[in-house]
């Protein structure tokens, strides 16, 4: 889908490189670890990203596990210094795997976290249908998004982000209730398992698909993660002009869904190549000319009939002949 209508005026789109309380787009090049400390105490409302997981892409230098993790603590103390008392982080993360065998990154940043106070609201699965095949162990289908916040005093809209009711006509058979509807009129409330199966928010499951070669918002980053996934963290966590953090913005994902709902946002990044794209991704928004994934759009589903979701023909007797073998 192409957003056809100018959100705002072209100069509501400047974009700065340096914080400013007055500044809305903010997009720096460099290491989060020396930005951050021009961010005063407690100005972030939500701080949404997907940091490095170790894996030695073109963008990072592997490094040993604790020594990685390390490094990403000093990080993480600069950036639960500048969340408001009522914000929250969503860090999504994936595996770390070395020698074939399986890190859970989430599991050593949860004790991270933790260390500092903060608290864990949801462990959110992130289910996706495609990636990397595996030969040695089952293929790697879903990441972890920890929602921590920092004081039980936490900013949360459910009914921003409802899912509809599979069975809105369900009534209740017993109690003071017998005979009325049994659900929410504004929906259900999604699980935390956001997940790609049959159709978009229209099940108990957040339902998104990763960015991949088909995906509309795809771009040469290997690791990007689809606007929807930032923005149902934003409608849930955050008010209108307040200021979302991505300290590892990559191509700028939780930026757009940021400014996509009047929020102010702070982006940054050391990879140049990662910041132009991102600073066209948001020219490209404000002349309606961005390609975002709808929120909400059912996912294709074949149909059978198409010839790429049939067996090959070739298939057909080496299938039958590897269930003789086994």
């Amino acid at each position: 889908m192409i957003q056809k209508k100018i959100i705002e005026p072209p100069e509501f789109g400047k974009i700065s490189t340096e914080f400013n309380i007055n500044n809305r787009i903010i997009l720096h090049r460099g290491q989060s670890k020396e930005f951050l400390k021009t961010i005063p105490d407690k100005q972030i409302r939500l701080i949404i990203t997907s940091p490095p997981y170790n894996l030695g892409k073109d963008y990072e230098i592997e490094l040993e596990l604790a020594e990685y993790l390390n490094k990403q603590e000093k990080i993480i103390q600069d950036l639960i210094r500048t969340l408001a008392d009522d914000g929250s982080i969503c860090w999504e993360i994936g595996n770390y795997i070395k020698d074939g065998e399986v890190y859970p990154l989430d599991f050593y940043f949860y004790k991270i976290f933790k260390k500092y106070n903060l608290k864990l609201r949801n462990r959110i699965i992130w289910h996706f249908g495609h990636g990397l095949h595996c030969q040695n162990r089952f293929s790697g289908r879903y990441e972890t998004i920890l929602w921590f916040t920092k004081t039980d005093n936490y900013i949360f809209y459910l009914d921003k982000v409802r899912v509809p009711q599979k069975y809105p006509g369900k009534r209740a058979y017993k109690g003071p209730n017998k005979g009325k509807p049994s659900g929410d009129p504004l929906g259900k409330n999604p699980s935390d398992v956001w997940k790609i199966l049959f159709d978009d928010w229209n099940s108990a499951f957040w339902e998104f698909p990763n960015v991949k070669s088909n995906h509309p918002e795809k771009t040469i980053h290997p690791c990007q993660f689809p606007v929807e996934l930032a923005e149902r963290c934003i409608l849930a966590l955050t008010n209108e002009n307040d200021y979302i953090l991505d300290p590892y913005c990559g191509v700028g994902s939780s930026l757009i869904a940021g400014i996509k709902h009047n929020r102010k946002v702070i982006g940054v990044d050391k990879e140049i190549e990662y910041i132009n794209i991102t600073k066209t991704r948001i020219k490209q928004f404000f002349q309606g000319k961005l390609k975002v994934r709808p929120l909400g759009k059912k996912l294709h589903q074949p149909t059978g009939r198409e010839k790429i979701s049939q067996i090959p023909e070739e298939w057909k007797n080496l299938k039958d002949r590897r269930n003789k073998r086994n």
